[in-house]
């Protein structure tokens, strides 16, 4: 597959709800992703760390709405937007979230993610 028919299933499943069978079909056994944050999920290695940190956001938020852009390719990477309403359950305040994920394909799989905010 090309980077851009792998990054258009990817996104389709993301628009779908179905975070998980992207990561597991997509990621790479040694991805690395990258957040915009400080902390210990700041930077995951290998796809279980990576399937961790997605729960671990997953059991700690509610969403109640948002919205999964793109892709926007180019070259060996492409570029998803996510923006959501949501609410941290640590905090309660409802917030608005707007993020870029770039996403790089290498030999077929997703290698590296990046966000940004």
């Amino acid at each position: 597959m090309t980077t851009a028919e792998i990054a258009k299933d990817f996104t389709d499943l993301l628009k779908q709800g179905q975070n998980d069978v992207a990561a597991e079909k997509y990621n790479a056994d040694d991805i690395v992703s990258y957040e915009a944050m400080e902390g210990p999920m700041a930077v995951c290695n290998g796809k279980e760390a990576v399937r961790q940190k997605g729960q671990w956001w997953e059991e700690n938020h509610e969403v109640h709405g948002g919205a999964v852009e793109g892709p926007y390719v180019n070259g060996d990477q492409f570029a998803v937007r996510f923006k959501f309403d949501i609410t941290p359950k640590a905090t309660g305040e409802r917030v608005s979230m707007d993020e870029v994920g770039l996403y790089t394909v290498k030999n077929g799989k997703i290698a590296e993610e990046r966000f940004y905010y």
